[in-house]
């Protein structure tokens, strides 16, 4: 059944002779991409080890079972025969897991983009809760976050807000987030008491850095301009604020956070990388659109992704059916129980189409 893994066992092998060599290069790119090489392989060559000896061992269990007369023997080898056999199984469904196809971006930090989209300055408002929701998520899964860029709204929520999310595990953790998040509460602005429905978007990109993404300084546009803040007011006296325009992509980034333009260039580059990477990655997966567009889609209440319903504390992830009554956790970063369901049918999709 798993033919294909002593072809695994062998490359495994062949990359730990060759890993000092590697090293000794200074080639980041290759030390990069052999890191990952083997961070995938090794789990995969470990569980196989475990199921060869398990089989060995149910094979000599059966073989001494053949030949015991001895009844309290028997029952002993009778009942290794079942541990032996349970465990293969246990092994069985987790090479299946490992045999499934790897996320190119596993292991990779996130870049994480939000913008408020339909309901004005609510879905600004709700864009920052947003923002708040990751933050305690993160701050639960001992996952560090660093705001690259925003843009802060009249009322104190977020016109956009992108921060990176650092850790082995956020991408596997947060690329289900992906998407138009929907709520429906009473504004703060509202004085009758009328539930409003607003939406803001959530774009998960993967951490690109220069050894993933090549840019031709020639194929870049920058402007730099003073950064504004709420209602378009200047809060800097310097141009410090950067725009760069990657023109073959038509992508537009902009950071004003920091102080410096050299600080605020480096973000947007870093964002830019992030973006292009995803691009690359769908185009090479031949889909009919980019995944950033795919997430963000318009925007609209109609496509989304997940609902959040203040009245009867209840949230809806639509893609899967899963509903619970703890918003009030939900926002405070109790996101587990929907990364996990979100994580498993797409392990099942997988599986079946396998």
């Amino acid at each position: 059944m798993f033919e294909q893994i002593d072809d695994l066992e062998a490359e495994l092998r062949k990359l730990e002779a060759t890993l000092p060599d590697v090293y000794a290069s200074g080639d980041r790119r290759a030390i990069a991409a052999a890191g990952r090489r083997q961070k995938e392989l090794q789990p995969v060559v470990d569980a196989y080890l475990a199921y060869r000896s398990t089989e060995s061992d149910l094979a000599d269990a059966h073989e001494m079972l053949k030949g015991e007369t001895d009844s309290e023997m028997r029952t002993f080898l009778e009942a290794e025969v079942v541990a032996h056999q349970s465990r293969l199984e246990e092994l069985e469904a987790e090479l299946k897991e490992l045999l499934l196809p790897r996320d190119p971006n596993d292991g990779r930090n996130v870049i994480v983009e939000i913008q408020g989209t339909e309901g004005g300055e609510e879905a600004n408002l709700w864009a920052g809760d947003l923002l708040r929701m990751y933050q305690r998520f993160a701050e639960r899964h001992g996952l560090g976050v660093e705001i690259l860029s925003s843009q802060l709204s009249d009322h104190g929520g977020y016109r956009d807000v992108t921060f990176m999310v650092k850790g082995d595990t956020a991408w596997s953790r947060l690329k289900y987030e992906g998407g138009p998040h929907r709520v429906q509460r009473v504004p703060e602005t509202e004085s009758q008491g009328r539930i409003h429905t607003s939406a803001a978007t959530v774009a998960v990109l993967p951490e690109a850095g220069e050894v993933d993404v090549e840019i031709n300084p020639g194929d870049l546009e920058f402007d730099v301009y003073r950064s504004s803040g709420p209602g378009g007011q200047s809060v800097n006296t310097t141009d410090s604020a950067v725009r760069i325009t990657h023109k073959p992509s038509g992508l537009v980034v902009a950071c004003q956070d920091e102080r410096s333009q050299l600080q605020n260039r480096d973000r947007a580059m870093q964002i830019l990388r992030s973006r292009l990477l995803k691009l690359e990655q769908d185009r090479r997966e031949a889909e009919v659109s980019e995944a950033r567009r795919g997430q963000v889609k318009g925007g609209g209440r109609s496509e989304k992704i997940r609902t959040y319903n203040f009245k009867e504390n209840r949230v809806t992830d639509h893609r899967i059916g899963l509903t619970t009554y703890a918003l009030d956790r939900v926002l405070d970063g109790e996101l587990d129980e929907y990364i996990d369901g979100l994580a498993a049918d797409e392990r099942a999709r997988q599986l079946g189409a396998g």
